[in-house]
């Protein structure tokens, strides 16, 4: 089995092509259409859905089979039609022009793999097993959805603004400093409506050396040495890794 390497692709503009129009398809298409991709569906034959947004002009749709060649000019394509053969005639010819590509449940097939997505406000989650089984991701996306951990998503807007500003103030913040300010308290009040206040709360905990409980150095904080301390929600271990600071 691959060991995957995760990684969040900038597919605006880009050309992307799924080939098949059933079910499967769809899905792939409806999570693809967020994105600012330039989609293009090659099917003879495609679901009522799918029909419906090519009308409404979301994406290209060619009403044929593959056809060699297809793929020049694509920086990620997607096969899901019912002939493995197909699948593989496309897929070799990803190989060939370097296009990512997706086999729908073929992981050895794949160059990369679709994980699944978690979702509230800005915040997206993305659960994988490497392929070994989806089912799994499956459930995992269910029961993160319900996590109250994921209300931390809700001052995500907040915290991009202070980020701005800070960058705009030209400040150095240790990456713990933030993460003490990212309190309960702060999380209310964004929740309630309050986000200007939070906003202020947060800068000012943030930028200054004398607020109260923190370290004085805003460029070496400590949460051992501060009265800050990062809240950790029930249902999460402490040893989840962070893959982006603030």
């Amino acid at each position: 089995m691959p060991a995957y390497y995760p990684v969040y692709l900038n597919l605006t503009g880009k050309k992307c092509l799924v080939f098949g129009g059933g079910p499967i398809a769809e899905d792939k298409i409806a999570k693809l259409q967020s994105s600012g991709a330039q989609i293009t569906i090659v099917s003879p034959t495609v679901t009522p859905n799918l029909q419906a947004w090519a009308h409404r002009g979301d994406f290209q749709w060619q009403p044929r089979e593959y056809q060699a060649g297809d793929l020049e000019g694509a920086f990620l394509s997607i096969a899901a039609t019912n002939d493995r053969q197909v699948n593989h005639e496309i897929f070799q010819e990803a190989e060939r022009l370097g296009v990512l590509m997706n086999v729908v449940d073929d992981p050895e097939q794949c160059t990369f793999i679709a994980p699944a997505i978690v979702q509230r406000g800005q915040v997206t989650l993305a659960i994988s097993t490497g392929g070994a089984s989806p089912a799994l991701s499956r459930k995992l996306r269910e029961a993160l959805t319900e996590d109250p951990v994921l209300e931390w998503a809700d001052l995500a807007g907040v915290l991009s603004l202070a980020r701005k500003e800070v960058k705009k103030r030209g400040l150095t913040v240790d990456p713990q400093r933030w993460q003490c300010c990212i309190t309960t308290e702060l999380l209310r009040l964004a929740q309630s409506g309050h986000e200007d206040q939070a906003l202020s709360s947060l800068l000012f905990r943030l930028t200054d050396p004398d607020a109260p409980g923190l370290c004085q150095k805003l460029e070496s904080c400590s949460a051992k040495r501060c009265g800050g301390r990062s809240e950790v929600p029930s249902g999460i271990s402490s040893g989840v890794s962070t893959m982006e600071q603030a």
